[in-house]
């Protein structure tokens, strides 16, 4: 872990990072969340008779368009290229849970976590927002980077 702020000038005051000088690299992230539901909810979901249709479809579109607005979303992040964005789930019935797992690839002078992250969020939030109709106790959790590699860091693995 670094010891300074990188969006932090030495003044204090906010400052987007310059990264005209750095290298370009193939970069990844991974990010992985957890969706929490009730019984009821998780077997209207696995039968695809919640009010608005096919929750995890429409899920994925959502986390895949975010990923590609977070330069639009988050301040100081570079609007980057993104190569490949994906989201997947791990519908797990006995635990009454979805895993999401949000992957964002560049090749920029920046990394691509921001993107991952809100790739994975957005996914949840979307999965919130259909289901809500049956169901407002709906858990969002566990939201962490879990792999980043390229870059001058280095490779990243929780």
């Amino acid at each position: 872990m670094g010891d300074q702020l990188t969006h932090v000038d030495q003044q204090g005051r906010v400052s987007m990072v310059d990264v005209g000088t750095k290298e370009q690299t193939d970069r990844r992230a991974l990010v992985r969340s957890v969706v929490r539901l009730a019984p009821a909810t998780m077997q209207m979901l696995i039968k695809q008779a919640l009010p608005k249709g096919d929750v995890l479809v429409t899920a994925k579109l959502a986390g895949i368009m975010a990923a590609k607005k977070t330069g639009d979303l988050i301040p100081l992040c570079h609007p980057l290229f993104l190569s490949y964005v994906d989201v997947r789930f791990d519908v797990q019935e006995d635990e009454n849970r979805i895993v999401v797992e949000a992957e964002a690839r560049t090749t920029a002078a920046t990394g691509v976590e921001m993107e991952a992250l809100v790739a994975a969020q957005t996914a949840c939030m979307t999965i919130y927002d259909m289901c809500k109709a049956v169901q407002r106790d709906i858990v969002i959790e566990d939201c962490r980077l879990v792999h980043k590699s390229g870059g001058r860091s280095g490779t990243y693995q929780a």
